[in-house]
């Protein structure tokens, strides 16, 4: 058999190409979910529940498009199955920590839910056997919704003046989301980042252009951290190239000129003074505030350790600073209280020790209330060991490169920083990417 017909044959079929289209559309729709429904809470009264809709759509897609794809490829195979299995573990030490910590299944799953849908997600959109204009389509698409998010900003800014009343309030279609700002900034950021280094087929100067008007909506919304996140991560990148020479000259040398360039900027431009907002080496040290108030959680969750398995399984889901025991069991109680939630006064304690710090209301940087915190808290050792090891799975599995790779390094910054590990539309968005770039990548060598 020649190689022509051996790609004819893996080309997908007139029948399996119908069924890939409206499979794709409805990881698009999943997508949706997470990233538009404060405009239908928000702006069109629909009631908050929309809100948090997408931790039922996500899984439905994944599991209908599970359903109804065959993928022959053992590569995909083995990827799905990898991840599959990895979540099944985390998912049984959410409920192990339920148990031991008597906290409401409705705690164990939500959490999970927050941790994983992007996963779920991923997995859904790496399952399809997308062809290359099926794989341009979704591009479009993400890039779209990248755009509408990136020019609201700039109309809750330039038009109707949000900025002027807070800058917090410069956040995109995450408008009243409370991190909205950050939410929206990191997603426009991410987008800078993909359209200038991966859609080459636009031309340079435009895709330098969209480059700046994302940082620049950092800039204006004060969500100066996803600039240190971006920085930081760049860094780390580099870090691990010390075996690719002419790359880790590269990066290097260009990490240092843009680490001058700004260090001049925010010294010389009044618009970027808010980055000196961190330029206050007295609060950090072993005595300094923000160290203080930074592990607060971990001061204060071992006085509840009465078991060694707290060391393991932590004190239960939701029950410390993560996104669900921080915000959600509080602002969605009337909805999932009937379902059996359940609270832990640690929650309340490190909420105390933020109002009585006078760093708590400066900048989410000095927050305790942060992703790998909330893990940790949450499902302790193996909780965290376990999340770390589905990472892993998509760092060798499905980075190919180094776009992919500084997203996933930029997600496990963020988790020092905040609850952005639990942010649907920020995490389904870089699941988006990571996935769009795999797919392309697959399609290349298995169809080429």
């Amino acid at each position: 058999m020649d190689n022509r017909n051996l790609v004819r044959q893996r080309q997908p079929t007139k029948q399996s190409n119908s069924k890939q289209i409206s499979n794709s559309n409805l990881v698009f729709f999943a997508f949706c979910s997470t990233f538009f429904p404060r405009i239908f809470t928000t702006w069109l009264g629909f009631p908050s529940i929309v809100n948090i809709s997408h931790l039922g759509i996500v899984p439905l897609v994944f599991i209908l498009i599970l359903m109804t794809t065959r993928v022959n490829n053992f590569k995909q195979i083995a990827i799905v199955r990898s991840l599959l299995m990895a979540l099944v573990l985390f998912l049984s030490i959410n409920f192990a920590s339920a148990i031991l910590n008597e906290a409401g299944t409705i705690n164990a799953i939500v959490n999970f839910l927050l941790l994983t849908e992007n996963f779920f997600f991923l997995i859904a959109l790496i399952s399809i056997p997308l062809t290359s204009e099926r794989h341009q389509e979704l591009q479009i698409y993400l890039v779209a919704a990248s755009l509408f998010n990136l020019f609201f900003a700039f109309i809750q800014e330039y038009i109707l003046g949000m900025g002027d009343i807070n800058p917090d309030y410069v956040q995109g279609v995450f408008y009243e989301s409370g991190a909205g700002h950050v939410i929206s900034a990191s997603v426009s950021m991410t987008f800078g980042l993909y359209f200038l280094t991966t859609l080459k087929t636009n031309p340079l100067w435009l895709r330098i252009i969209v480059a700046m008007a994302t940082f620049w909506q950092m800039n204006i919304a004060d969500a100066k951290q996803v600039m240190l996140v971006f920085f930081l991560s760049t860094g780390l990148l580099v870090f691990i190239k010390f075996n690719q020479i002419a790359k880790l000259i590269y990066y290097t040398f260009t990490l240092i000129a843009i680490g001058a360039i700004f260090f001049w900027a925010i010294h010389n431009i009044p618009a970027l003074g808010g980055f000196l907002t961190w330029a206050r080496p007295e609060i950090y040290g072993p005595d300094g505030e923000a160290t203080k108030l930074k592990l607060a959680l971990f001061q204060i969750a071992p006085n509840y350790f009465d078991s060694f398995l707290h060391i393991w399984l932590g004190l239960g889901p939701g029950h410390t600073v993560g996104r669900l025991g921080g915000w959600m069991l509080g602002n969605y109680r009337e909805i999932l209280e009937p379902l059996g939630s359940t609270f832990h006064p640690v929650s309340g304690e490190v909420w105390m020790a933020v109002a009585q710090s006078w760093l708590g209301d400066q900048s989410s940087m000095f927050s305790p209330l942060f992703g790998w915190a909330g893990i940790w808290g949450d499902l302790g050792l193996l909780g965290l060991g376990t999340y770390i090891y589905i990472w892993s799975i998509v760092w060798r599995k499905l980075c190919f490169d180094d776009v992919s790779k500084l997203l996933v390094i930029n997600v496990f910054v963020f988790g020092l920083i905040f609850t952005q590990m639990e942010e649907p539309a920020y995490m389904v968005y870089v699941a988006f990417i990571i996935g769009l770039r795999w797919q392309q990548y697959f399609i290349k060598t298995e169809y080429s």
